[in-house]
């Protein structure tokens, strides 16, 4: 077994979903990206998980809500750590 293979967190799966949803991989370069998903997660708690449909099965809906929620509050987060730092490609 290799865990980076085989188990993951699946709000790594959330967050990417939502930062492509936002569109917000136009607004920064490949490094400032980087950290701001480190920023993000590092907001989040950890839910690992082998199987997407896993999570799917057994969360309800308003767990599942919940989840999306915490997402956009941290990259909310991590949008205002970035522009504090003042490393955008604006």
């Amino acid at each position: 077994m290799k865990l980076h293979d085989d188990i993951h967190n699946y709000y790594e799966k959330l967050l990417i979903d939502e930062i492509e949803k936002q569109k917000i991989e136009d607004d920064y370069d490949n490094d400032t990206l980087a950290d701001f998903c480190c920023t993000a997660l590092n907001q989040l708690p950890a839910r690992y998980i082998r199987f997407e449909v896993d999570m799917a099965f057994y969360s309800s809906q308003s767990e599942r809500l919940e989840m999306e929620q915490r997402v956009r509050d941290a990259i909310a987060f991590a949008k205002a750590a970035v522009a504090k730092r003042g490393t955008t490609d604006e």
